[in-house]
């Protein structure tokens, strides 16, 4: 809706008669129409290809693991590392939970 009203004020702003009278203030004009139309081209290729194309945040995601591959290797690296994490978390609780002798005490200081 932003978009919208930007490019009608900038069509506004064309149709002004000052523009006729001041070249620098139809270049400045012109060039301000000119970005407004293409910013709202862009957000409707947005909002187009976020919704109507992909049909849901599901398939965005595939989308851009498919563009940033290390990006979704980062993310299975960060998934394994937590999960590896929380695996000998449990572990050294439960050697906490036992009875501090020698071998136990040295498998918790591995």
């Amino acid at each position: 809706a932003m978009s919208k009203s930007a490019v009608k004020i900038s069509s506004d702003l064309l149709a002004n008669p000052l523009c006729e009278q001041e070249p620098s203030f139809l270049e400045m004009v012109t060039a301000f129409d000119t970005a407004m139309k293409r910013m709202d081209s862009f957000n409707q290729e947005k909002v187009e290809w976020l919704w109507l194309d992909s049909g849901s945040a599901g398939s965005v995601m595939e989308f851009f693991s498919s563009v940033f591959p290390s990006l979704n290797m980062a993310v299975k690296r960060r998934e394994q590392t937590l999960q590896d994490y929380k695996r000998l978390q449990s572990k050294v609780e439960k050697y906490e939970e036992k009875e501090r002798t020698g071998p136990v005490l040295a498998k918790l200081h591995q």
